[in-house]
């Protein structure tokens, strides 16, 4: 499936910066392809769409952390059989800012979920995810655990 069928628009990000009130971050997830491909793999066996405890939400870089324009690969994988479900190219700085978002806002609210990840296909909500888990690795595959989101208790 093409990257360039997916848009990421982000909300709930910025109030870390300018001192707001603690807002959940969330991102949609927009898909403009052939919608039986997204939806067979947001399935499960059953043919129902995944719970989010089934997916894993990642960022892979493509660029050196320290590269000002470093980008990289945002993906929500099957957590039972790792398959890709999407993926979609994303600058480093607004996945970063979007998890700090997300970790600060995990020690302001009494919610189990730090951020909502919302998938539409063609404007239309498919699935909606509430995630505590948002894992970031280098262009080598090792886990960047500082600027990771890990719940507390977790053990990778």
């Amino acid at each position: 499936m093409r990257r360039d069928y997916f848009a990421l628009d982000v909300e709930n990000v910025s109030w870390v910066d300018e001192g707001d009130d603690p807002k959940k971050p969330q991102v949609r997830i927009d898909f403009h392809g052939p919608k039986e491909v997204l939806e067979s793999r947001l399935s499960d066996p059953n043919g129902g769409y995944l719970e989010a405890s089934e997916t894993d939400v990642a960022f892979r870089l493509q660029d050196p952390l320290d590269d000002p324009d470093a980008a990289g690969v945002v993906s929500v994988t099957n957590r039972i059989t790792g398959d890709f479900v999407l993926e979609l190219n994303e600058s480093a700085d607004d996945v970063l800012a979007f998890i700090r978002a997300a970790r600060e806002y995990g020690r302001n609210a009494d919610d189990d979920g730090r951020y909502r990840v919302e998938v539409r296909i063609d404007g239309e909500e498919a699935v909606v995810y509430e995630k505590q888990t948002f894992l970031v690795y280098d262009a080598d595959g090792n886990l960047l655990r500082s600027h990771s989101l890990i719940p507390s208790g977790v053990e990778l």
